[in-house]
């Protein structure tokens, strides 16, 4: 990792930058699939399966027996733990849930709003190298507690036309409705489209790979809702002279393995606590499955010393960053002064993987500096609010000479005119 010492504030913003990848051809190229998933649906899905994840397929729908076959792949100790975060996941996310309020404005006047599930989600699962079925928990999860109507999951195949057991177990214990083998942008275009075989849906939430990411970009634009932009994974940690390094350098390591174009960031203000965790990222990295992966990720990603942990905070805020942990025994008075940060882990003992697997909290989150202005994936994701108004006789009269004025100052006649003739009845 890079090590920047003291930087000046002016430098903070070319600082906080994200890696980038090369994007020639990405968009045209996305668009391509797009448009040819359109025009000829199932046939062209099950050719871009053929070409990118090498399998020729004869059906595009998982099978009850393929998820019943699967249920018999997974070990006990596997499906206990995932029943474990099925219930602190649903815990939190049905504490989410609003209750009705009617509120009269003025008297004859009430106003309300109602929680109505969006009917059709579709969830995109990676499946590549990492199978990422706790994702379907985050997602189908508040989709069901929400009362979506239908949940539609896509997953790419793997070269013998199969789907990960953990997947297609998962997406059966949480009620998702369809599943179907389809990766990459071509996945998003048959939910967003719709084809022969998959529906199309309203709303499409997950997160994917660079065409995934540029899919959902584009098909936002014809009038399908996403959850939100998402690029690479990533994580900032915030450490003092009470962190543990060991607990830190694995918490770096545990986003840095998700990717090579991954990032993770180390803010402190002791110099000693990075070289303590320089020696331990070492040690660690050895010892894993996906070190060269991790490798590349450490190449884009840096440390930086500051003069106080509430620099570091103003730091953080800057940067915006997924995930941020403060590894620190005081963390919890520092909480006030996040603005930005899509999930937060106070203390020595709250792991980033414990938000992506069983604290409960969603783990899809907003990346890229989105943190700004975006948060992650909740109940209300898989919802709209209509609002509600009722006026009487009575609140039309407190209230139509004001509209009345309003709509003509405006230029409005027939805007007045609908309170005028209204008023008119009353008094007649």
């Amino acid at each position: 990792m890079k090590v920047i010492k003291n930087p000046p504030v002016s430098e903070w913003n070319s600082i906080c930058k994200r890696a980038t990848f090369d994007k020639n051809n990405l968009t045209e190229t996305v668009a391509t699939i797009l448009e040819e998933v359109k025009l000829n649906k199932d046939k062209a899905l099950i050719q871009y399966t053929a070409l990118f994840d090498k399998v020729k397929l004869s059906s595009l729908e998982v099978t009850k027996e393929e998820i019943s076959e699967a249920k018999n792949l997974i070990s006990k100790e596997l499906k206990e733990a995932i029943q474990l975060a099925k219930s602190n996941i649903e815990i939190f996310h049905n504490s989410q849930k609003e209750q009705e309020v009617k509120v009269e404005t003025t008297a004859g006047v009430t106003c309300w709003r109602k929680s109505v599930a969006i009917e059709k989600v579709g969830l995109y699962i990676p499946g590549g190298t990492a199978p990422l079925f706790s994702t379907i928990l985050m997602l189908g999860i508040p989709a069901k507690i929400a009362g979506c109507k239908e949940i539609v999951l896509c997953t790419p195949p793997n070269k013998k036309g199969a789907i990960n057991p953990a997947i297609l177990y998962t997406a059966s214990l949480v009620g998702v409705t369809k599943i179907f083998k389809v990766g990459g942008a071509q996945a998003i275009a048959a939910m967003g489209y719709g084809t022969e075989t998959i529906p199309n849906v309203y709303k499409i939430l997950g997160p994917g790979n660079q065409y995934v990411t540029k899919a959902k970009e584009l098909i936002q634009q014809e009038g399908i809702a996403i959850d939100m932009p998402a690029g690479p994974s990533e994580v900032l940690v915030i450490a003092d002279e009470t962190s543990n390094p060991k607990f830190v350098a694995a918490d770096l390591l545990s986003q840095a393995e998700h990717g090579v174009d991954s990032q993770v960031v180390l803010l402190t203000t002791n110099e000693e606590v990075v070289a303590s965790i320089n020696v331990e990222l070492e040690s660690q990295l050895n010892l894993l499955a996906r070190k060269e992966i991790a490798l590349k990720a450490l190449e884009n990603s840096f440390s930086v010393s500051l003069n106080s942990i509430e620099e570091c905070i103003q730091f953080s805020n800057k940067y915006a960053p997924e995930h941020l942990i403060i590894a620190s025994e005081k963390a919890s008075i520092y909480i006030d002064k996040i603005t930005n940060a899509g999930s937060v882990f106070l203390g020595n003992y709250s792991c980033e993987s414990a938000g992506d697997y069983a604290s409960g909290t969603n783990h899809t989150l907003p990346t890229n500096g989105y943190a700004k202005n975006y948060s992650g994936v909740s109940l209300d994701s898989f919802i709209k609010k209509i609002t509600f108004q009722e006026v009487t006789k009575q609140g039309i009269q407190n209230i139509g000479n004001a509209i009345e004025l309003m709509a003509e100052a405006e230029g409005l006649q027939a805007h007045k005119n609908a309170v005028t003739v209204r008023l008119n009845e009353i008094n007649n």
